[in-house]
C-alpha cells in the first residue's frame, strides 16, 4: 500500500496515557462509552469490546464523584488509555485525575473562578496528563451566543480561544482541541481557522451526526474534507449506533485515505 499523499499540519505531540497524539504520530481513533459509568464491569466491557474494535483511546462520562471512584476501578483494569469527560465542577476533574485518567476533557471557562482553573491546571501538570478543550456549537458561552446571534465557525474559535487564552495564562501548553458542531460547512471552517492559530493537535468529529448510514455519510464528508487538508490528529465518529460502529467508520475512513493501515 502506497504512502498517503496528504501533507499533515504539524502539531505540538501530547500523549494520552501510551498513546502519542499530534506530532508525526499516527491519527488515533476514539470511541465513548454510554454504559452507567458506575457500573464498573458493564462499562469494563464495552471499554474491551471497543478497543478489540481498534478503538486507541477511550472516553467516559465521570458526572459525579461515585463516577470518579468506579473511574478508578475502572481505569486499573482497561486495555486503552481513559479519557474523564468532565463538566463543570472542578473537584470532579481533580478526583478523576487522582484516579488515574490519562486526559482530562474540562473547558476551562467552564470551571468557574481561577483558582479553581489554577487547580484543576497544577494537578494536570503533577500527574502528568493533558487536557481536551471540547468547543461544542449547541453550548456556547451566553455573550457569544449574543454577539453571532447564533452558532457560527467565528464564533466557534473565538469560544475556543477563550479557553486557550486561560491555560496560556497559567503556562499550560499540553492540551488538544475540538471544534464541533452538527453543521458540516461550520466545522469544517472553524477547524480551518484554528489550524493556522495554534500547534496543537486537532480532536475532529462532527457532533451528533446522525444514525448509523446518515451520520456515516455526514462525518465521512466533513472529516475527509480535514482529513484531505492535513488537518486532525485524532478522531471520533459520532453516531447513535453502537459505539464500535464509530471506532469501525473511523477506521475505515483513515484507511480510505491511506492514514492507517490497520
Amino acid at each position: 500500500m502506497h504512502a498517503s499523499p496528504i501533507v499533515r499540519r504539524r502539531s505540538r505531540r501530547i500523549m494520552v496515557g501510551n498513546v502519542p497524539v499530534g506530532g508525526d504520530a499516527p491519527i488515533s481513533v476514539q470511541s465513548m462509552t454510554n454504559t452507567e459509568t458506575c457500573d464498573v464491569e458493564a462499562t469494563l466491557g464495552q471499554i474491551g469490546a471497543l478497543a478489540d474494535a481498534g478503538a486507541d483511546i477511550v472516553r467516559v462520562s465521570v458526572p459525579s464523584m461515585a463516577a470518579a471512584e468506579a473511574f478508578r476501578a475502572i481505569r486499573a483494569r482497561s486495555p486503552v488509555p481513559l479519557v474523564a469527560d468532565i463538566h463543570f465542577d472542578h473537584r470532579i476533574a481533580l478526583a478523576a485525575a487522582a484516579a488515574g485518567a490519562d486526559c482530562l476533557r474540562i473547558n476551562p471557562g467552564n470551571i468557574g473562578r481561577d483558582d479553581k482553573v489554577r487547580e484543576v491546571v497544577a494537578c494536570a501538570r503533577d500527574h502528568g496528563i493533558p487536557i481536551r478543550i471540547g468547543v461544542n456549537a449547541g453550548s456556547l458561552e451566553k455573550e457569544l451566543q449574543r454577539k453571532y446571534g447564533e452558532p457560527t465557525a467565528d464564533a466557534l474559535v473565538e469560544s475556543a480561544m477563550r479557553h486557550i487564552d486561560i491555560l496560556a495564562r497559567h503556562d499550560f501548553q499540553d492540551f488538544k482541541l475540538s471544534l464541533k458542531a452538527s453543521e458540516i460547512f461550520m466545522t469544517v471552517a472553524a477547524y480551518r481557522k484554528i489550524a493556522t492559530q495554534i500547534e496543537q493537535p486537532l480532536h475532529l468529529g462532527i457532533t451528533e451526526a446522525g444514525g448509523l448510514r446518515s451520520g456515516t455519510v455526514k462525518s465521512a464528508v466533513g472529516l475527509g474534507m480535514l482529513l484531505m487538508d492535513g488537518i486532525g490528529d485524532t478522531i471520533r465518529i459520532s453516531l447513535a449506533a453502537d459505539p464500535g460502529e464509530e471506532v469501525k467508520v473511523g477506521g475505515d475512513l483513515l484507511k480510505s485515505l491511506r492514514l492507517r493501515t490497520r
